[in-house]
């Protein structure tokens, strides 16, 4: 088990250093976790709170358990605990969570804007991504919301606030929210060119 927990800190380290590196969150924006099975239970590894994603490492990754009772590292676990804990509660094949404040998607958020689901990534069943309306970070609410919101959909715009993607493990959630803000980017770009929201070009193109 030690092993296994060892790897999964370095995976975060190594996970929150690209995702930084990507765009995906500026400043000391975002955060991600790793669930790790442990006997009839689980473990989290979850970024610490108040820190860049660039600054995270072995030292300051934060692990709980799947109540949120910190177990190891320097620091407190990320605001956004409650979401992580909710959604691993709600999608227990999911073991990688993906919160992020990237630019294009963030934009979207704020806009009232949708974000078209682009091909690219699995079928396409809605023609946006789903979303949820705001509320405070760090809340319960919130932590329900998202929870709620991602129980048959895999990504998930967070209205005034971000992104939210998971996986059966970190590199696919990390995956889906690269795809989010390239299918924001790509969405943004089209409306500046067609002077049109994107929904309306395509009903008219279909």
């Amino acid at each position: 088990m030690k092993k296994i927990l060892i790897d999964a800190k370095k995976q975060l380290v190594k996970i929150a250093s690209q995702i930084y590196q990507n765009g995906l969150t500026p400043g000391k924006s975002g955060n991600i976790s790793i669930k790790i099975p442990c006997n009839i239970d689980y473990k989290i590894v979850i970024s610490p709170s108040g820190v860049s994603l660039k600054n995270i490492n072995l030292e300051n990754v934060i692990v709980i358990d799947n109540e949120g009772n910190k177990l190891e590292g320097y620091g407190k676990p990320s605001s956004e605990m409650i979401m992580h804990l909710e959604i691993y509660k709600k999608r227990k094949e999911v073991s990688g969570i993906v919160h992020t404040h990237s630019p294009y998607a963030t934009g979207f958020s704020f806009s009232g804007e949708k974000i078209p689901h682009l091909e690219g990534f699995g079928e396409i069943i809605k023609p946006y991504l789903n979303e949820v309306d705001y509320a405070v970070p760090g809340s319960m609410e919130l932590a329900k919301m998202a929870s709620n919101g991602l129980e048959k959909e895999d990504m998930l715009i967070l209205k005034n606030h971000g992104v939210l993607a998971i996986g059966t493990n970190i590199d696919d959630a990390v995956l889906l929210a690269e795809f989010v803000e390239n299918s924001a980017k790509t969405s943004f770009i089209t409306c500046i060119l067609i002077r049109e929201p994107i929904l309306t070009h395509l009903k008219h193109s279909r």
